[in-house]
């Protein structure tokens, strides 16, 4: 076996040129700048689909405890502090041990959007509130959607099933 020789007889080495690495660069830096924007989006996406997975989780929680124990549970909503949370409506002097309190993503803020319908809005302790009754449907006086809104400004609705069984998690208002 022997290797080519150069003019002064030393083994050639393959090898890529200057030339050619730029050009690989080059794309690279091409390719990087078309998928960044994507990519962007994408994990932005992923925070605002993940808290309102999150709350609708919570709020299922909350329905299914109202179910077994056989007593009203609130989900209630601080848009100001940007934290939410779920326990029983009559929790006694003791309070409620299971209760849960959870905090929004800081790039994230929450709206609760009523309708017209509800004359006397569901509250607890001077905040909007999701009443879930013992027989697992929503108080009528309960906010008919919740707004999730990302600094970008992309949004998630948490809309009130027509059944009126639950929350729905949805791209737009309607």
């Amino acid at each position: 076996m022997t290797l080519a020789t150069g003019q002064n007889n030393r083994p050639r080495c393959a090898a890529f040129t200057l030339v050619e690495l730029i050009l690989v660069l080059a794309l690279l830096v091409i390719v990087t700048s078309l998928a960044a924007p994507a990519m962007s989006r994408f994990v932005r996406g992923r925070a605002l689909d993940s808290e309102a997975r999150r709350m609708a989780a919570l709020m299922h929680a909350g329905q299914s405890r109202a179910v077994s124990e056989g007593a009203p549970m609130i989900f209630w909503l601080d848009e100001k502090n940007g934290s939410y949370g779920m326990q029983a409506e009559t929790s006694g002097q003791n309070g409620d041990a299971k209760a849960e309190k959870l905090d929004l993503d800081s790039t994230l803020q929450l709206a609760v959007l009523t309708s017209g319908a509800a004359t006397t809005p569901t509250t607890f302790q001077d905040l909007p509130a999701i009443k879930f009754l013992a027989d697992g449907t929503v108080d009528e006086n309960s906010p008919q959607t919740l707004k999730l809104t990302d600094s970008a400004g992309f949004s998630r609705w948490l809309g009130l099933a027509t059944s009126r069984t639950g929350y729905e998690i949805r791209d737009t208002e309607k």
